[in-house]
C-alpha cells in the first residue's frame, strides 16, 4: 500500500522534486549540524529526513526509468543482469 508521502510526490513535477531534494538535504546537514554540536530534542527527526531524501531519489530514477528508450532499458538490463551474476 503506497504511503501519503509517496502519493504526494507522484504529483510534483521533475523541477519541484530537484527543489525539494535540495532544500531537504540542506535541512538534513543542517539537524546533523545541531545534532553534533547541542543535541536533538526529538533525534528521530534525523531518520525521517533521511527517509524523506531516499523517497524524492527513489521517485527521481522511478521517472527517469520510465522515460527511457527500449534501447536504454535493454542495455540497463544486461548491465543488472552481469551485476547478479558476480
Amino acid at each position: 500500500m503506497a504511503t501519503k508521502k509517496f502519493l504526494e510526490l507522484q504529483e510534483y513535477s521533475e523541477a519541484d522534486l530537484t527543489g525539494e531534494l535540495e532544500k531537504t538535504e540542506q535541512e538534513y546537514q543542517k539537524l546533523r549540524f545541531d545534532h553534533a554540536i547541542k543535541g536533538l530534542d526529538k533525534p528521530k527527526v534525523l531518520l525521517e529526513v533521511r527517509r524523506d531524501i531516499a523517497r524524492l531519489q527513489t521517485e527521481i530514477r522511478r521517472r527517469q526509468v520510465a522515460a527511457m528508450s527500449a534501447e536504454e532499458l535493454a542495455q540497463r538490463t544486461k548491465i543488472r543482469a552481469r551485476r547478479r551474476r558476480k
